[in-house]
């Protein structure tokens, strides 16, 4: 949300995923414009390679963990796999080794389908890897569904900041 509040609010990650959602569209839009252009062999894997490096070990990890609990290599590859900054150097190799090409698209298209259809943005370490509610972020979230109340700090504080 900004330097010092980390987080997002109910309605600012819905921004967000409406965001990613039309990378998405756009995305799927030019693949299916240029569909005759495309090398869809290479699609399907420059469209999968983040899963099956990030997402698959970490969910079976995930599975077969008693209590839910797994090592943070698991994140951390996920965070690397799907990242936009992997994602560019992926494209960037991919474009050196093979020249650009329509199939490229199938990067953001991957991006923009998990964050925004699916909500998937970088997994931190302190929340399940899989999807279920922090019993903090419950009591967070009912707290930002009203507006900021102004500053809350006593008086001495306030003057003290300024």
């Amino acid at each position: 949300m900004d330097a010092v509040n980390t987080f997002e609010t109910p309605a600012t990650y819905r921004a967000l995923r409406a965001e990613y959602g039309l990378l998405a569209l756009v995305a799927g839009y030019m693949l299916w414009r240029k569909r005759g252009s495309v090398r869809w062999p290479a699609a399907a894997a420059l469209f999968f390679y983040n899963d099956l490096v990030g997402y698959v070990p970490g969910a079976l990890a995930y599975r077969r963990s008693a209590d839910g609990r797994i090592g943070r290599r698991y994140y951390a590859a996920y965070n690397a796999a799907h990242s936009a900054l992997t994602a560019s150097a992926v494209a960037a190799g991919w474009s050196k080794a093979r020249g650009p090409e329509w199939a490229l698209l199938a990067i953001p298209l991957h991006i923009g389908i998990d964050r925004g259809l699916f909500g998937n943005f970088l997994r931190p370490f302190s929340v399940a890897f899989e999807p279920r509610p922090h019993p903090a972020w419950v009591q967070v979230r009912e707290q930002l569904r009203t507006p900021w109340p102004g500053d809350v700090r006593p008086a001495a504080d306030a003057e003290a900041a300024r």
